[in-house]
């Protein structure tokens, strides 16, 4: 795993610096914190759903403050741990702190879109393979462009560059990042999953979600639990489409790079995807049924 930046750049880029929470998310977690009894069930399932509300229940309740033995990898366990009242004050704080522009929430519903299904999708995918890290799984589909994020926030064009990112001009999807702006999504995203106390495999896997072929190489000293969690998300973003919701494309170059690497490593071929793509298409998860749309 290579990571580009020194300590001292990335504090300068994550000084001050949030994942906004999903605006629609927002307003339904103060309806619910505003019935007589707030269900704390509902509220955690709403939490999922969201890349910086669920960074920051897992950050809290993974700090030194809290004292847990065991590190919390699961966003409702964590959201049930912290309580409603602790919860509630949170994202009350959050919604206190400011509110994204017009012109934000438009750049960013497409990475919202992606977020959760290719998170649901993770976490389908990874029990039909019988893979255990299904919380991980999770995390990881929820979570792995949350660089896209502070990207936006840093570079007032970066949306715009996704389209050739995704063109297959480079091997690698960052690569066109890495020349227009001296960095990427994964290696930002490596240090906000670093700091919210994600997992240790769910940092690498976000650092190098874009590197895959070097991962699955013949002489990759990369964990099992690595390559099954990378695996697995390839298969999500194939899935919901996510080179054409995000870039624009109808040609996903990097699926192309990988599948034969994917197929070999998880035992499944295109059938079996086809099966999952029906399969998902009829959960009603949108950005799948929108990218197999006949």
């Amino acid at each position: 795993m290579t990571i580009e930046l020194d300590n001292q750049k990335i504090e300068q880029i994550l000084l001050g610096i949030s994942v906004p929470p999903q605006p629609q998310i927002m307003v339904d977690l103060q309806m619910e914190q505003f019935a007589p009894e707030p269900d704390i069930h509902r509220i955690a399932e709403l939490i999922a759903q969201d890349v910086g509300l669920s960074g920051t229940m897992l950050k809290i309740v993974n700090s030194s403050a809290y004292g847990l033995v065991n590190h919390i990898n699961s966003v409702q366990q964590a959201t049930i741990l912290l309580g409603v009242t602790t919860v509630i004050n949170i994202i009350n704080g959050i919604s206190i702190r400011g509110e994204l522009s017009d012109q934000d929430i438009v750049k960013l519903n497409n990475f919202w879109d992606t977020s959760f299904d290719v998170a649901v999708v993770c976490k389908h995918v990874a029990k039909k393979i019988g893979m255990p890290l299904v919380d991980e799984a999770y995390l990881l589909g929820l979570f792995h462009n949350v660089g896209i994020v502070l990207m936006n926030r840093r570079f007032a064009n970066y949306m715009d560059c996704l389209p050739e990112c995704y063109s297959g001009k480079y091997s690698r999807i960052i690569d066109t990042e890495n020349e227009l702006f001296k960095t990427n999504h994964a290696v930002i995203g490596y240090y906000i999953a670093r700091a919210w106390k994600l997992p240790k495999v769910i940092c690498e896997c976000i650092a190098d979600h874009h590197s895959t072929t070097n991962v699955f190489s013949a002489n990759s000293s990369a964990s099992n639990d690595k390559k099954s969690l990378l695996a697995v998300l390839k298969i999500a973003e194939y899935i919901c489409g996510c080179a054409k919701i995000l870039g624009k494309s109808d040609h996903f170059t990097e699926w192309e790079q990988i599948q034969n690497l994917i197929y070999e490593y998880t035992g499944l071929g295109s059938y079996d995807l086809e099966s999952m793509i029906d399969e998902f298409s009829e959960m009603g998860i949108v950005s799948v049924i929108n990218n197999h749309r006949s």
